[in-house]
């Protein structure tokens, strides 16, 4: 019984872990976009679809990061199996 529940336990920790990577890293994306001059490339007068496009891009980039990180994280974890 106890076996489920530290399975139970480890799955909410790897959840809450992904929400607060992915969180971060699209914040840190957003951040990074801020410093390109994407504004030359936008029709004058087109102000919320530059922005939904600064969001959409750093949703984007943000979770790619994220997945990256976590997938790593995840085979790192798993390579003490290779030495049993």
């Amino acid at each position: 019984m106890k076996e489920g529940v530290y399975m139970f336990e480890a799955m909410g920790q790897q959840a809450v872990l992904g929400i607060i990577s992915h969180v971060f890293f699209i914040g840190v994306s957003f951040y990074a976009l801020q410093a390109l001059m994407i504004d030359k490339f936008i029709k004058k007068n087109h102000v919320f679809q530059a922005q939904l496009l600064y969001i959409f891009l750093s949703i984007l980039i943000g979770t790619s990061v994220s997945n990256f990180f976590l997938t790593i994280s995840g085979w790192s974890n798993q390579l003490p199996y290779l030495f049993q």
